[in-house]
């Protein structure tokens, strides 16, 4: 009997570590990806623009993506597919919302970068997924990202994609003014 309580208490402090390490894993893992670049994210402030100059002798394809997820219902794309870029230059890009359902909902989008690495050489001075996206029934509207491809970006990159994916954060929204006002 004695052997089995001591079974049991290791296997229950086993249970407990690898909870706390599945636990601790998410926080570690946005740190691992800010750190490295991996996983394609960008940063969710504005970018400076300090770049000096134009890199004419390159040029870099960038490929535009978007996808509402599966619980959001806009309408969400690039108003185009891809665009040729000097490193430096600053560009303005629009994808498009619609919002076809008879509700006022809240959108937010989540960009990602691929290749990952490249991340770190896109930088976004404007851009819609900066603040959450507010829709009334049966609008649309342009979405803007105004951005530039940093000159350092290692030479064995030359097409970058950027996606968007959509999100419904109308339940979690706090709006400064009631909804009913909105309309008005």
């Amino acid at each position: 009997m004695q052997a089995h309580r001591a079974l049991v208490s290791k296997l229950l402090l086993v249970a407990l570590l690898m909870f706390g390490f599945g636990y601790a894993l998410v926080p570690l893992y946005e740190v691992f990806c800010e750190v490295t670049g991996i996983n394609g994210k960008t940063s969710n402030t504005p970018a400076v623009m300090l770049v000096d100059g134009v890199d004419t002798s390159r040029e870099i394809t960038i490929e535009f993506l978007a996808r509402p997820n599966k619980d959001m219902p806009w309408i969400f794309k690039p108003e185009i597919r891809r665009m040729t870029v000097h490193p430096g230059e600053v560009h303005v890009m629009n994808y498009l919302a619609e919002n076809p359902t008879s509700q006022f909902i809240v959108g937010q989008a989540v960009p990602s970068v691929s290749p990952g690495q490249a991340a770190l050489y896109l930088h976004k001075i404007e851009c819609f997924c900066f603040t959450q996206q507010q829709l009334a029934a049966g609008k649309n509207m342009l979405m803007p990202v105004q951005f530039y491809v940093d000159p350092a970006l290692p030479a064995q990159f030359s097409t970058i994609t950027l996606n968007y994916t959509l999100y419904d954060v109308t339940a979690n929204w706090q709006p400064e003014t009631p909804i009913e006002k909105i309309g008005e």
